[in-house]
């Protein structure tokens, strides 16, 4: 499947990890919602995977995800499945942008891309970027939280409050 997927993937033109609704949103976003592809190496995505592998076993999915502790920006890595994010604009759905998530990706999601527009990894059946099928597996997402600006790193020898 990788494969083809890849052989797939090189049909696409230009920097083509980011598509949105129109210039006026991509060029708002440009600096709020970055894909960086190939961050980890194949053998970081291994190593990372099956590091966390054993505690992913033991918790069960979760459905819905809390953030409202947290800070301006979201940083997450993509592991083992290709997947498309689709960010909405929460008071004009017809504003919207959708990023290619490849494996071993990051995603970068700071200030009105992370409050202003609402974010969802789409299912298979909907998994598509413009006319590309981004065919979906199992996927890990490894993601890190910036803390809010008026919360400090905690006390000397404590660690920061969790977000």
């Amino acid at each position: 499947m990788a494969g083809s997927w890849q052989l797939a993937r090189r049909t696409l033109s230009g920097p083509s990890w980011v598509r949105g609704s129109g210039p006026a949103v991509l060029n708002r976003l440009r600096d709020a919602a970055v894909v960086r592809p190939a961050f980890l190496t194949a053998a970081e995505e291994e190593t990372l995977s099956r590091e966390l592998e054993p505690d992913l076993r033991r918790r069960r999915y979760e459905y819905d995800h809390w953030d409202a502790f947290c800070g301006a920006t979201i940083a997450g890595l993509s592991l083992l499945s290709p997947s498309v994010m689709r960010l909405v604009h929460t008071q004009e759905p017809g504003e919207w942008l959708e990023l290619l998530l490849e494996p071993r990706s990051l995603y970068i999601l700071r200030d009105s891309a992370r409050y202003d527009f609402s974010h969802e990894i789409l299912r298979d059946e909907e998994s598509f970027f413009g006319e590309l099928r981004v065919p979906r597996g199992r996927r890990i997402s490894v993601i890190c939280r910036s803390l809010p600006e008026e919360m400090g790193p905690g006390e000397p020898g404590q660690p920061p409050p969790a977000c």
